[in-house]
């Protein structure tokens, strides 16, 4: 998992062609120390700086995801090694559950009535009938449960998500960077964004907190790592309204478990922790 210990911010002029002076700033990071990520954010600010000044595009962009992500760890699970896992909080505030080997698949859907779609894909993957017309949700859920047919050592829990569905396969334990894995998350729906990020940061996330603006709170309005005392006050009253907030709703909602219903033995602590993070048992609305 990529998560660097020091972060830091560099920054550099740049004169425009027609003559307007900005400052270029850039955040970079190390796990030796913070005056090492300064000097890398100091060197990324002067080389945007000199693409700006020279008039070229702004260089080769970072693919999603390529750079760490810059998120403050508060929590870690788990031994060091295989079973590792931090729980971190995302640029508008969420806490993320990042496993290094624990899969989670993010299927996005169309909107539509929440659960109505996942209650009858479930009910056809079980041999009952229902009509031609198929909602995202039912086609998703039937292609989930088609593609674990042919896998029967494969164990997989189903929740439902104010977008769609989450999916965590729970009889073994996956390389994020993994042809296989990759294949598998691809067969299964998973949102393409997602898969290129777990391959990047070499880590599987599920977010554990609903999105702010789902619980009528705006974003943080500030990130880690916080500059100023005014702005690490700024974070603590908005942290104090969120957290009245979003305890209100679930992020999302256990629908089944699909497959052999097998579970690693050091899956099953992450497992404990997302579901009781995530309300996943609570019947909250979801958000």
């Amino acid at each position: 998992m990529r998560f660097p210990r020091f972060w830091a911010k560099g920054t550099a002029e740049a004169r425009t062609d027609a003559g307007r002076t900005l400052t270029v700033a850039c955040w970079r990071a190390s796990d030796l120390s913070r005056d090492d990520a300064l000097a890398a954010a100091v060197d990324a600010a002067r080389r945007v700086a000199r693409w700006i000044a020279d008039g070229r595009p702004r260089g080769p962009r970072y693919p999603y995801g390529d750079l760490p992500l810059r998120e403050e760890v508060l929590r870690e699970i788990g031994p060091t090694g295989a079973g590792t896992a931090v729980i971190t909080r995302n640029g508008y505030g969420c806490h993320v559950l990042n496993v290094a080997r624990v899969m989670f698949v993010d299927v996005d859907l169309p909107r539509a009535a929440p659960g109505a779609g996942l209650v009858r894909g479930l009910r056809r993957l079980f041999g009952r009938s229902e009509d031609a017309s198929s909602p995202p949700e039912t086609a998703a859920v039937s292609r989930i449960g088609g593609w674990l047919a042919e896998r029967p050592e494969w164990s997989m829990r189903v929740y439902r998500t104010r977008a769609g569905l989450r999916l965590m396969a729970t009889h073994a334990l996956f390389d994020p960077t993994a042809a296989s894995t990759l294949e598998a998350m691809h067969a299964l729906g998973c949102d393409p964004l997602y898969v290129r990020l777990c391959r990047s940061q070499r880590s599987f996330r599920a977010r554990l907190t609903p999105k702010p603006w789902r619980c009528a709170v705006r974003a943080a309005p500030v990130r880690f790592p916080f500059e100023t005392f005014e702005a690490e006050r700024a974070f603590g009253e908005w942290q104090a309204e969120y957290e009245g907030r979003h305890r209100r709703y679930a992020t999302c909602a256990l629908a089944a478990t699909l497959g052999s219903g097998e579970v690693h033995p050091e899956v099953r602590e992450i497992v404990a922790v997302h579901d009781e993070e995530t309300r996943a048992a609570s019947g909250l609305p979801l958000a």
